[in-house]
C-alpha cells in the first residue's frame, strides 16, 4: 500500500482527532462550516459527512453527480470550470431531498456509477431518458464537457544505490512532494534526461560518491511511472564504494538483505521486485 497517498491521509486524520479534542472537547464537529475547518476536509467530504453522519442538507458532487446533472439537464458547462463547479453544486443542492439528504446522495452518486455511466451508459432502461436532455439531443457521450487538459509535469529521477560492506543508505523522505514519509536511495533530479557522466558528476558535487573511490556496478534499464500530474522516468545506479562518504545524519546504512522492511514507494518497489525475480539481489 506504500505511494497510495495514505500517509498524508494519517497525517491529516491525527491532526483532526487532535484539532477536535482541543477544540471541541472530543466531540466531533456536527456542521457542514466547522467539518471544514478538520484537516484534509474539501467540500466534498464535509458534504458527505455533513449529509450521512447528521442528516444535514448539502448536496455532494462528485465525478458521477456531474455527469448526471450534465446529461439530464444538458448543462454544456465544463464541470473542470470555476463557473461550473458553482452552477453544478447549486443544483445539486436545490434537486436534494432536504429530509433524507444522506439517502439522496448515496441514490444519485450509486445512479452515476451503475447506470449514467462514463462509457457504455444504461440508457435503454433509464428512468429519466424520456426527459434526459443528453438522450433526446443525442448528446449522451458529448456531456459532460471538461476543458482543462493535464499536463504532466516531465521528472527525471537517478538513484544511486552506493554499496559499501552489504549496505545501502536510506532515508526518509520529509519534503513536501510525491512519496513524503517513505523511504528513498540517494537520489538526484533532473528535468530531462542525463548521460551517466553528468549523473556521476552531480553525485561526486552533492558528496553522495566519494571522488574517485567507487565503481559501477549496474545501470538498470528505463522505469517509469505515471502519476496524477507527473511522469517519473529515472535509473538505478549501483555503485561499488571504495570508501564509506560522509551522508548526512538522516541517512542510516541498511543491509541489504533487510531493505524489504522499509516502506518504499512503488517507482523503487517497481525495480527492487524486477532484480528480486531476475535472482539478482544484488
Amino acid at each position: 500500500w506504500e505511494g497510495l497517498g495514505y500517509y498524508s491521509r494519517c497525517r491529516n486524520m491525527l491532526e483532526t482527532a487532535r484539532f477536535i479534542t482541543q477544540s471541541y472537547k472530543g466531540v466531533f464537529p456536527n456542521t457542514y462550516d466547522e467539518i471544514r475547518k478538520l484537516k484534509g476536509v474539501g467540500p466534498y467530504t464535509a458534504a458527505a459527512i455533513a449529509s450521512f453522519a447528521f442528516n444535514l442538507p448539502h448536496a455532494v458532487v462528485d465525478g458521477n453527480v456531474f455527469r448526471v446533472l450534465a446529461r439530464v439537464y444538458g448543462i454544456d458547462l465544463p464541470i473542470d470550470s470555476t463557473e461550473g463547479k458553482k452552477n453544478f453544486t447549486e443544483l445539486a443542492n436545490q434537486l436534494l431531498d432536504p429530509q433524507q439528504p444522506g439517502l439522496f446522495n448515496q441514490a444519485i452518486m450509486d445512479f452515476g456509477a451503475t447506470v449514467c455511466k462514463p462509457v457504455a451508459p444504461v440508457c435503454k432502461t433509464c428512468p429519466f431518458k424520456t426527459s434526459c436532455v443528453a438522450f433526446l439531443e443525442n448528446k449522451v457521450t458529448q456531456l459532460p464537457i471538461k476543458h482543462k487538459k493535464i499536463v504532466l509535469k516531465n521528472r527525471w529521477f537517478y538513484f544511486l544505490l552506493p554499496t559499501y560492506r552489504g549496505q545501502l543508505p536510506v532515508r526518509i523522505r520529509t519534503q513536501k512532494d510525491i512519496w513524503q514519509g517513505l523511504s528513498e536511495f540517494p537520489l538526484l533530479e533532473f528535468d530531462q534526461e542525463q548521460s551517466l557522466k553528468s549523473i556521476l558528476k552531480a553525485a561526486e558535487k552533492a558528496k553522495i560518491l566519494p571522488v574517485g573511490a567507487y565503481a559501477i556496478e549496474t545501470i538498470s534499464s528505463l522505469v517509469k511511472q505515471t502519476l496524477s500530474h507527473q511522469l517519473i522516468a529515472g535509473q538505478f545506479i549501483r555503485v561499488r564504494l571504495k570508501k564509506k562518504p560522509a551522508l548526512a545524519d538522516n541517512w542510516q546504512w541498511i543491509k541489504e538483505e533487510k531493505l524489504h522492511e522499509q516502506a518504499f514507494p512503488q517507482f523503487i518497489n517497481q525495480f527492487l521486485k524486477a532484480t528480486a525475480a531476475q535472482t539478482i539481489l544484488f
